[in-house]
Parts: C-alpha cells; structure tokens; sequence
C-alpha cells in the first residue's frame, strides 16, 4: 500500500472583506498558485483577485445538453420512421411536434446530471478531511472569520518568507498547520 504524504500549510486570519481580497491579491501577485481563502459567504471578485480562470462547467453542461437533446430526437425518429413506421391517423412518420416533451427532458436529464458530476470533479469533490481541519482557530471560518491558507507544497513556498509576507500584508494569528 502507497504511503501518502504529509499535507501542511500556513493559516493566517484576516479582519474582513475587503482586507481578504486585498490580500488574495498580493498573494496571487507574489507569485503563489496552491493558496485558497475562506469565508463565511461568498465574496465577490475573490475569483479574480485569486487569478483563478473560469470554470469550463458551462460549456460542459450546454454539450451535454445538446447531446441529450440530439440524442433524445434521434431515438425517436429512429423507433417512429425507420425501425417500427406506422401511419397513425395519417400523421408523417417524423412528427416532430409530438418529440418535444422527450427531447426537452433528455436535454434538462444530461445537463443537470453533467453540471452534478462536473462541479464534483472540477471542485475536488468530495473531500472529507483537510489540513485546515487540524486549526483550531479555523473553526471560526464559518462564523465571522475570514482566512487564507498558502500550501507548503507551493513552489513559491519558503515558511519565513510565506509568513513575512503574511504578516505585511495584515495577517494575524497566522499558524504552520501540520497534518496529524
């Protein structure tokens, strides 16, 4: 069996908003990639002021979607008009009209099931354990606190120099978390 290694990383606490997002910033801007931040709620502009791209979920879904759809109508044309043609009250073999409701629920079935699956993977879903977890000053991420965690296994990351730049940029209560 593979041993896993160790997950460490730097914790630092920040007093709000706008102090957060200034310091995803000059985080993104020092050059560190392995970073987050955490908040009690969403902030808008973290995902700029984190240098993150968009997420490519959008054109997942609507491909998917399509496909669905696509797929939905061909079923249908291949079952009425090719494989079993019956002439039902002298309506055409493709009656179109009639495969709306199926193609429309194939398309809502194949996208919705493509954004579950795609936000879990593009998300690192699930993730039952993380190294912030062992922080018990991180507890209060839910509340009323805001953090920002920098992972040791950032190339950019030296511990001093990880903290110095914490701390100039208004860090506080700033920890080397360790994975027990």
């Amino acid at each position: 069996m593979k041993k896993q290694k160790k997950h460490d990383l730097v914790l630092a606490e920040f007093d709000g908003v706008s102090e957060l997002l200034a310091a995803a910033e000059k985080i993104r801007d020092a050059g560190y990639k392995k970073f987050d931040c955490h908040s009690p709620f969403p902030i808008h502009g973290m995902d700029e002021a984190m240098g993150l791209k968009r997420s490519p979920l959008g054109w997942m879904v609507g491909i998917m979607s399509l496909t669905g759809a696509a797929l939905g109508m061909a079923l249908q044309w291949w079952t009425s008009a090719v494989d079993y043609p019956l002439v039902i009250a002298g309506k055409p073999f493709f009656s179109y009209q009639a495969f709306v409701p199926v193609t429309f629920g194939l398309a809502v079935l194949f996208g919705a099931v493509t954004a579950l699956f795609g936000m879990l993977y593009l998300n690192r879903l699930p993730k039952p354990w993380h190294p912030v977890f062992f922080s018990e000053n991180f507890s209060r991420f839910s509340d009323d606190a805001f953090f920002v965690s920098i992972d040791t296994d950032d190339p950019q990351f030296d511990e001093k120099q990880t903290i110095d730049l914490l701390k100039s940029i208004g860090g506080g209560t700033i920890e080397h978390v360790h994975e027990k």
